[in-house]
């Protein structure tokens, strides 16, 4: 199974994959790879699930190559930009943008929220989810938000992508550093 990555229109990819899916002489089935995130508004926290990359649609097809009937479908499709590297020869996307990809796609649609532990250094320990496997990708974690973010390079371009989770339990902190003074009774 091969994957050919397809700029659309960032905000626009669930529309163009859903354009694509219902015509009948598309090959290919689009993907749009999502997450979910914790959103907080007027002081309520909900899910909210976005595209894992905004911007961009994932074509899953059997075929080694685009012919140009194909590119033509997909370049006359409203909010298309470009396919990669180009338009005029698209090529599947490489091993390892292809094994991140399935990594994602093996939690289903939608990469849920992972659950997370923090240690006694404070670092992020990924329990479970789609944050597993992944820890030497984060490069900021903000706890009260409950997000992680990452950095994905996908297609020889880098993405910094928010991801949520879950904390399982916090350390409890011990009290603070005793320095071998004992109290002085009277």
């Amino acid at each position: 199974m091969d994957y050919f990555a397809i700029q659309v229109w960032t905000g626009k990819e669930d529309e163009f994959a859903e354009k694509i899916s219902a015509n009948p002489r598309v090959r290919s089935k689009p993907m749009v790879p999502k997450r979910t995130i914790p959103v907080r508004r007027r002081g309520k926290t909900h899910h909210e699930e976005r595209p894992l990359f905004p911007g961009y649609v994932f074509l899953s097809t059997d075929e080694e190559e685009l012919d140009a009937s194909q590119r033509w479908l997909l370049r006359s499709t409203r909010y298309f930009v470009r396919a990669l590297p180009s338009t005029a020869k698209p090529l599947p996307v490489k091993e390892k943008d292809r094994r991140l990809l399935a990594h994602f796609m093996s939690f289903g649609k939608v990469a849920d929220i992972s659950k997370v532990r923090f240690d006694a250094d404070d670092r992020i320990v990924v329990v479970e989810g789609p944050l597993k496997g992944l820890e030497g990708m984060i490069v900021k974690v903000d706890a009260r938000k409950r997000r992680a973010k990452i950095r994905l390079d996908m297609c020889e371009n880098s993405f910094l992508v928010d991801m949520g989770f879950e904390i399982l339990d916090r350390p409890a902190k011990g009290p603070a550093s005793d320095d071998g003074q004992t109290s002085r009774e009277s």
